[in-house]
């Protein structure tokens, strides 16, 4: 067992029991009362905390393998010719099915709270609820936003600022342990002042933060300068969009006095590097974020849902940007095991998700991995990078219900009959597309 944690802990021939969503009991084996218990044979794998993922959009899995988006040169053209014709083009039958063929990889893949990030201008009312809806029937834990826009019109954006606020106020109460929200934006270059005030005045009667794009791409930055004579970083906290309860997507092209403020403020930061490297924006310097005292994590901006990958792409990334085959390790390893830890601990307050503890959600996953080498404290994130990442995932299980056991599916739900719907979905939405 690897608790992680700020202790982290390799316990060896342990037990951990689950009772009432928590883990009540965490102790060598055979030593545990757990009379009636169902019992799952871990034996020869390894135990972890459940992945948290702390950016992901949903409503891009029926793109795999869509050819009609021209080829682009830049980042704006990516967006103008793939992102924003689909979100234009979904309907909420899309919206579900997308959410689902998610969950379900997130399921396979051991990573059990996601945040995600909404954008369906076609199908704005409802969708957010679309999406609890398939949250509930995974079994995970999530937290919504809808992307906040003034580029497809004032109506669009309307209802976008209302879906935010009807399902802030349906998560108002923080009873549901599967569901918390944000208020979601899209970036600095299309969105007025006077829609950001609007957004923040949500925000703040809904007692929720903020999930907005933050330089992702150069030209955000260079838009900002031309169109308000600041940058990014500086506009949004003019406008009360920073904050603790704040997270700030990509972060790609912010600068030291952006990073004093995004430190400053409280604002977290999530850092997706195979996206980044996917548009060619560039990268992201986590480590100088960090040491400015920034709560980093990590996202996946729906590249994946296996967050071990998506570590290593961290890594090589630093390494290049540092010249240096030896640059981060830790602290890199730290974006994932505490940056994402500490940005559901907010958002999932007491919770305890990103470790294992007696107390905690009983939040994990058991890999199928022997480790051929000696495998504690310190060798740890050596066997997470390189060993435990490229292993399979036997079992995953969040607040205490069994997901998956022994890679079969336990929800109710047909992964064949959902892969031949989200076809149907696919062919209709290319077409509309």
């Amino acid at each position: 067992m690897v608790t992680l944690g700020d202790e982290a802990r390799v316990l060896d021939d342990h037990d951990v029991l689950c009772r009432d969503g928590v883990v009540a009991g965490m102790a060598p084996s055979g030593t545990l009362a757990a009379a009636g218990a169902r019992v799952i044979d871990a034996q020869g794998r390894v135990v972890l905390p459940g992945f948290i993922n702390a950016h992901t959009h949903f409503y891009s899995s029926l793109v795999r393998g869509l050819g009609k988006a021209r080829p682009s040169k830049n980042f704006r053209e990516v967006l103008e010719h793939l992102w924003w014709r689909l979100d234009r083009a979904l309907e909420l039958a899309d919206v579900r099915v997308s959410a689902l063929l998610a969950l379900v990889d997130a399921i396979r893949q051991g990573t059990t709270t996601v945040l995600d990030h909404h954008a369906s201008a076609g199908a704005v009312r409802g969708s957010l609820d679309a999406i609890a809806e398939a949250v509930h029937a995974s079994g995970l834990r999530a937290c919504l936003c809808f992307e906040v826009s003034d580029r497809d019109g004032a109506r669009v954006c309307d209802e976008a600022l209302a879906e935010n606020a009807a399902f802030a106020a349906r998560c108002a109460s923080g009873q549901d342990p599967h569901l918390r929200a944000l208020i979601g934006l899209h970036a600095s270059f299309t969105l007025s002042d006077a829609t950001l005030r609007r957004a923040e005045e949500i925000a703040s009667r809904a007692g929720v933060g903020l999930h907005v794009h933050v330089a992702e791409a150069a030209s955000d930055q260079e838009a900002c300068l031309e169109a308000h004579r600041c940058r990014v970083v500086e506009r949004l906290h003019r406008l009360g969009i920073l904050g603790e309860r704040t997270i700030a997507a990509h972060c790609v092209h912010v600068d030291a006095g952006e990073m004093e403020l995004l430190a400053r403020s409280g604002t977290a930061v999530a850092h997706c590097p195979q996206s980044n490297l996917n548009n060619a924006v560039g990268i992201a310097d986590t480590l100088a974020m960090r040491q400015r005292g920034v709560l980093v994590g990590l996202g996946t901006d729906a590249m994946t849902n296996r967050m071990l990958e998506e570590l290593r792409s961290a890594l090589w990334v630093r390494h290049l940007a540092a010249a240096d085959p030896s640059a981060g390790l830790a602290q890199t390893c730290a974006l994932l095991l505490d940056g994402n830890r500490g940005i559901a601990g907010r958002l999932f307050p007491g919770l305890g998700l990103g470790e294992l503890r007696e107390g905690g959600a009983a939040d994990l996953v058991v890999i199928d991995y022997q480790p051929p080498t000696p495998l504690h404290h310190d060798t740890l994130l050596g066997h997470l990078v390189f060993g435990i990442s490229q292993a399979v995932v036997d079992t995953t299980v969040c607040a205490g219900r069994v997901l998956m056991a022994g890679r079969r599916l336990e929800i109710a739900l047909d992964e064949a009959a959902l892969a031949a719907t989200a076809r149907a979905c696919a062919a209709a939405l290319w077409a509309r597309f």
